[in-house]
């Protein structure tokens, strides 16, 4: 009962918020960060850019999508069912699907798109694998041996529920999967298109579903988002998508919005276990018990993150609260690292330990990558450089490019960097966390996390990869390969509401468009 009533007082406090911005009614514009450079043609299978990528997800659909709770739902396959305990899995599509041109989609359409995004994942010349390079991992083959049937053989190793959630690419017209501006079957196709300067989008009269309220899109495109905030501030787009921090600065009011939405960028402090004194299990904690996560997010990203006490972020349906999960606790700390044989000898404010005929102190070095529009990482650093010295750690931080900061943890030339992520699509951290993977820069070995790892890869339902994702989630919070700090967040800065969509994630912040005001 007591659950019952929070949903529904939680429902109640966000009605008055959705009341704040006007409704939208026929006509949206939108403005965002996209660069001619970087988006040149439109090109759904090979997206570089964010912003346009929630304009292509308007416009090309997808076998399977993923509700507000992150879950794999039906959508161009209206049904799938796996065989070979997870190796072999079959998507019926559904009937009534139709290109903007009016052809028919058929499971060659499909086959083609995922063919191209394989083979360019599989080159091993291409500088450039793409954004769905990681499929590789995933899939193996696909074939199409009727118009509504696609089968898609799992890779050996990985025959599990995460093959749906690859699922979800663009699907082109079998004949465009090389060409720029192909046919798509979404609620919206692309009427015109000036890289650098706008994209317009125009309802779809050949979709498959009722014709969306809103019929016109306008995407208007900044180079940076000084100037994209700029705009909203002086009502020349009704919305705006930004990962800035100076979004912050905007409250949700009388006639504005201000919605987060989700990245799936988790900033780290990581740790080379091959380092000394981090091969320690109590040191490595002690860090994250030195660390005020809450404090960095507030006074450094201005509170535009969200909770990651692990690699699954705290509002995942695969998220598992742990009551032993880290907080802020400089007492701990300094225990750990008593117990872990660390005092000061000296007074210097530094911990020492005798190690063989010597004495080692706590000095780390600290190597951090800065992003040249925005600061925030060197802010971090000086602030976890300040909550070590606390606890008698003593770090020295030193600035690099992304090349140099990416060479080192290549080549495991440091002890702490402080970097991110680009988190996939597929809920596996496996990357990062099995032994000898090409994100695991931290040398971190575990059986036992290898272990959970490969029983994931084996579990065919969503009972049985989540509770195995919560086991990987209470074996890393004892191990502590790294801290996580959080995930970051952005924002939809609007005056028009367009969707009534729970959760806001980057890469489709148009989701829900086509249904509202039905």
């Amino acid at each position: 009962m007591k659950k019952r009533l929070l949903c529904l007082l939680l429902v109640l406090l966000q009605l008055p918020i959705f009341a704040l911005a006007e409704n939208v009614e026929n006509s949206l514009v939108v403005g965002m960060v996209s660069l001619e450079s970087r988006t040149p043609e439109i090109r759904p299978l090979t997206p570089n850019e964010a912003g346009v990528m929630s304009l292509y997800n308007v416009v090309y659909e997808s076998l399977v999508t993923i509700d507000d709770n992150g879950v794999p739902q039906p959508y161009v396959a209206q049904t799938w069912s796996q065989t070979g305990s997870g190796n072999t899995w079959t998507f019926t599509l559904r009937d009534d699907v139709k290109f903007s041109d009016g052809t028919p989609l058929t499971a060659a359409d499909v086959k083609a798109s995922l063919d191209y995004i394989l083979k360019l994942a599989n080159d091993s010349e291409a500088t450039d694998k793409g954004f769905y390079q990681s499929f590789r991992y995933v899939i193996s083959s696909v074939d199409a041996p009727d118009d509504k049937t696609l089968i898609v053989k799992a890779k050996e190793g990985r025959d599990y529920y995460g093959v749906l959630y690859c699922m979800t690419f663009p699907i082109v017209h079998a004949t465009q999967v090389d060409v720029a501006g192909p046919l798509g079957t979404g609620p919206y196709m692309i009427t015109d298109f000036k890289p650098g300067n706008y994209m317009y989008l125009s309802a779809n009269p050949n979709w498959w579903q009722m014709q969306p309220q809103v019929q016109e899109i306008t995407a208007t495109f900044y180079p940076n988002n000084k100037a994209l905030i700029n705009a909203y501030e002086y009502g020349q787009v009704d919305t705006a998508f930004t990962r800035s921090v100076s979004a912050s600065q905007y409250k949700s009011g009388i006639n504005s919005l201000s919605i987060p939405y989700s990245t799936r960028q988790l900033e780290v402090v990581l740790l080379n276990h091959n380092a000394f004194p981090l091969d320690s299990p109590k040191v490595r904690q002690a860090i994250r018990y030195a660390l005020n996560v809450n404090l960095i997010s507030q006074n450094v990203y201005m509170g535009m993150t969200l909770d990651a006490d692990t690699p699954v972020p705290s509002d995942s349906w695969l998220y598992y609260d742990q009551e032993s999960t880290y907080v802020y606790d400089p007492d701990k700390a300094r225990a750990l690292l008593e117990e872990d044989g660390w005092i000061d000898m000296n007074e210097d404010g530094t911990l020492d330990k005798v190690v063989g005929e010597g004495t080692k102190h706590l000095f780390l070095k600290l190597c951090v990558y800065e992003d040249p529009e925005n600061d925030v990482r060197f802010e971090t650093a000086n602030m976890v450089v300040d909550m070590l010295a606390d606890v008698g750690i003593t770090a020295k931080p030193t600035t690099m490019d992304y090349a140099q900061v990416s060479e080192q943890l290549k080549e495991g030339a440091f002890e702490i960097a402080i970097c991110a992520f680009q988190m996939d699509v597929v809920p596996d951290y496996g990357f990062m966390l099995r032994k000898g993977n090409t994100g695991n820069y931290m040398r971190y070995v575990s059986s036992d996390m290898t272990s959970l790892i490969d029983t994931l890869r084996t579990n065919e339902n969503q009972t049985d990869f989540a509770y195995t994702s919560q086991a990987i989630q209470q074996q890393f919070t004892y191990d502590a390969p790294f801290v996580c700090l959080f995930y970051r967040q952005g924002s939809v800065l609007t005056r028009k509401m367009y969707t009534t969509v729970r959760t806001m994630r980057e890469f489709e912040l148009l989701r829900g468009i086509q249904y509202f005001g039905r």
